[in-house]
């Protein structure tokens, strides 16, 4: 399988960190990049929205959905708890595996023509859907959500990453959903994905140059310096040991189960129950690094770009995507 060129981006920032080069990317150009990148994601979905009857669509949309801010609270616990990472690196990872991979969903949508199963088109919709729901999960987690749960265990929490005051703090819902909702990140996601709606291809044409032709260039530079940050926090990668790197195995294998049973549940054929389970197993590097990094700075991003994109991609594209088609093979019959 050829490698796609902005990995390949990734891997030259790592590579530049490592051997103490002394490339940077420009702050401003960084904080350029993340309010494009969130703006293009969600301007591409809302066009792919405009195409679809919404009506027939609607039950597995709201499957996505659900499967999106569900996967996180999945996660969340299992990297407080096993794997021992502190509140904002284990919500900000969270939220990295309750998004989607483009990527990961290109590679399945080839896999499926080259087994010849049909990939139901109007499923490019549900990248869209699942950007958003993780990722404000994962700040809502990151800024307190399940505190009282975890108050109860602070003595734990204090050794994992000395953040049992704000496990013990109070819920307040009303601030928590207004900066998980109209933060920067997330709003400029919903709102791109809202434009596109309601113009769809046609009003954006006059902009395809920019939001659409330059997409992959500012990917790859996004990434570059994702490489850069991540290869020069490898240690981190290290010192949170093999369990981060398990979870990052077996992630998609749990998260990827729960979307092969939604998908037989919901009646769909192979092609829909492989691209349902793939964006399920699938974790984000491009827009959920863009918006945690805006939205919870604290956190860590060589825990969560070397967990989703030096695990659990490869892992994806090279054994999960096919995995994933074998079982839904057999759940179709």
């Amino acid at each position: 399988m050829t490698l796609d060129p902005v990995v390949l981006f990734f891997l030259l920032g790592v590579g530049a960190r490592l051997a103490r080069s002394d490339l940077r990317l420009p702050d401003a150009l960084y904080e350029t990049l993340s309010i494009y990148l969130l703006l293009a994601i969600g301007l591409k979905g809302g066009v792919e929205l405009a195409r679809q009857d919404l009506l027939a669509l609607l039950p597995v949309a709201a499957t996505a959905f659900l499967l999106s801010a569900a996967i996180p609270l999945i996660a969340f616990p299992l990297l407080r708890g096993p794997v021992r990472l502190a509140r904002p690196d284990a919500a900000s990872i969270a939220a990295h595996y309750g998004s989607v991979s483009v990527v990961t969903f290109a590679v399945a949508q080839s896999v499926l023509a080259r087994a010849g199963v049909e990939a139901p088109p109007e499923f490019a919709v549900l990248v869209a859907i699942m950007e958003a729901p993780g990722i404000v999960v994962g700040i809502m987690l990151a800024r307190g959500l399940g505190s009282r749960r975890a108050a109860g265990a602070a003595g734990a929490a204090g050794a994992a990453g000395g953040d049992a005051a704000t496990a013990g703090a109070g819920m307040r819902w009303a601030p928590l959903l207004h900066d998980a909702i109209f933060g920067k990140a997330v709003y400029l996601l919903l709102g791109g994905l809202a434009i596109g709606a309601l113009v769809g291809e046609a009003g954006l044409a006059p902009l395809k140059p920019v939001f659409g032709d330059l997409f992959r260039g500012a990917l790859a530079l996004f990434l570059l310096e994702m490489g850069l940050v991540a290869g020069g926090r490898l240690g981190d990668l290290r010192r949170a040991g093999p369990r981060l790197v398990s979870f990052a195995l077996l992630a998609p294998l749990l998260f990827g189960s729960i979307g092969l049973l939604a998908g037989k549940l919901l009646g769909l054929g192979v092609g829909g129950i492989t691209l349902l389970a793939t964006l399920a197993a699938s974790a984000s590097y491009i827009a959920a690094p863009a918006a945690m990094r805006v939205a919870v700075p604290e956190a860590n991003p060589a825990l969560s770009i070397g967990a989703s994109l030096g695990v659990t991609f490869p892992f994806n594209v090279t054994v999960g995507v096919g995995l994933y088609l074998f079982i839904a093979q057999r759940l179709a019959g």
